[in-house]
């Protein structure tokens, strides 16, 4: 039996992330011993000083170490967490945000009122697939397409299809946007969670978030460049009645309002905010 204190080993790594600017240092501390012991919290806290050895302290204060140069934690340990199910993620694609859960469960909630059958939906710039995969997860008669401009994020995509055995049930395609997808094609709902983070923004970004691919975040002087061509060529591939439904930025809402105005081919357009109220979905209806 190890002579360890779980929870001494636990506030002397959150002191040292904390140092170096880490707000949830003991959160990430126990996410770390939770993923080297392939546990739950709860039996974390009921058995983890018991299993606490030498080879897993080893591994345990390494990534501690490499943690505190501020290198993403997903990164390090290859994984996220999106909607209670454990994802792989690498370098080629961004880390799952708490934020895109809202994208979507709005998707999900725009599902209903589509009258097709099967309901089809496009996820553009689907990175790692957390969006596109839980939506069939979470629905399977749900017809999803996923692309993304980046082969090596479609790579990490097709592993997370192949984890979750819905390999053959996904269609995932390299694009640049609409580029690969058949003039002639039609979604019910079209969702993503687009670059939009300005150049002069984003000097400023955590280096967590600077660690995403640039492809991913990155969107002009505005943060809209990606937005805009989304809005112009997304009607095209929509049915009537349909949804397209995207992440935004901070203070960008009222640009892309004024925007989706000027195009008639919307009927309506929602605003959704984040649970620190913060503008973060924009749900636009097509006539």
């Amino acid at each position: 039996m190890s002579d360890r204190n779980l929870n001494l080993v636990i506030s002397e790594a959150a002191r040292k992330l904390e140092k170096v600017g880490i707000e949830a240092g003991a959160a990430e501390a126990e996410l770390i011993l939770c993923d080297l012991l392939d546990c739950t919290r709860l039996h974390l806290f009921l058995q983890g000083s018991m299993l606490l050895n030498d080879a897993l302290m080893e591994k345990f204060n390494a990534i501690v170490e490499k943690r505190l140069t501020r290198y993403p934690l997903q990164y390090i340990l290859g994984s996220s967490w999106f909607f209670g199910r454990k994802f792989k993620v690498n370098e080629a694609v961004m880390v799952p945000c708490p934020e895109t859960e809202i994208l979507m469960d709005s998707v999900l909630r725009s599902a209903r009122f589509c009258p097709s059958t099967p309901v089809k939906i496009l996820d553009i710039g689907t990175g790692s697939g957390v969006l596109a995969l839980t939506l069939k997860l979470e629905n399977p008669e749900l017809d999803i397409t996923a692309v993304d401009i980046s082969e090596e994020a479609l790579a990490v995509a097709r592993e997370n299809a192949a984890r979750f055995k819905i390999e053959s049930n996904v269609r995932l395609c390299r694009s640049d946007l609409f580029a690969a997808i058949a003039g002639d094609e039609k979604f019910d709902i079209i969702a993503s969670n687009p670059p939009y983070i300005t150049i002069g923004d984003y000097e400023g970004l955590p280096p967590e978030v600077k660690a995403d691919p640039q492809v991913s975040l990155l969107a002009g002087d505005q943060g809209l460049d990606v937005i805009e061509r989304i809005l112009t060529e997304a009607p095209d591939y929509l049915n009537v009645p349909g949804y397209l439904i995207f992440e935004v930025g901070d203070n960008q809402a009222e640009g892309i309002f004024e925007i989706v105005d000027q195009d008639k081919r919307y009927s309506d357009c929602l605003l959704i905010k984040d649970l620190a109220d913060i503008d973060r979905i924009v749900l636009c209806k097509v006539k």
